[in-house]
């Protein structure tokens, strides 16, 4: 359609907000509760920034270079991402299961992409 990546992901996040925000101040009441100090301030700011806007910078920039069908096979890649992360951050231990769901998720994806698959053939 000719839009930028930057101008979708604007639009898309403002349009969510814009319909949240009504249903944040009817249900939660937020200005009955404390005002947030400083540090929760600059995490909502971070994750604003990094873990939504630049999360939907990259996203639509992705769909427009590499398109719809590869996009999508990237969100398989977000349970070995949640996974690795609580290993390394969060210092959990790591089950035989979360082993076998990785090597499945990544035995799948290869299969669909097939490159791997290709030389076995011949």
């Amino acid at each position: 359609m000719g839009l930028s990546p930057i101008a979708t992901a604007a639009g898309q996040v403002t349009a969510s907000t814009v319909i949240l925000v009504p249903l944040v101040l009817l249900i939660d009441h937020p200005f009955q509760l404390p005002m947030p100090g400083l540090e929760i301030w600059a995490s909502l700011l971070a994750l604003a920034v990094f873990s939504t806007a630049l999360a939907y910078i990259l996203y639509f920039k992705i769909l427009s270079v590499a398109g719809a069908t590869n996009l999508t096979l990237v969100t398989f890649l977000v349970p070995i991402s949640a996974i690795l992360l609580g290993y390394v951050v969060l210092g959990e231990r790591l089950e035989l299961s979360h082993y076998i769901g990785m090597a499945i998720i990544g035995l799948s994806l290869s299969i669909i992409d097939g490159r791997l698959w290709k030389g076995i053939k011949s």
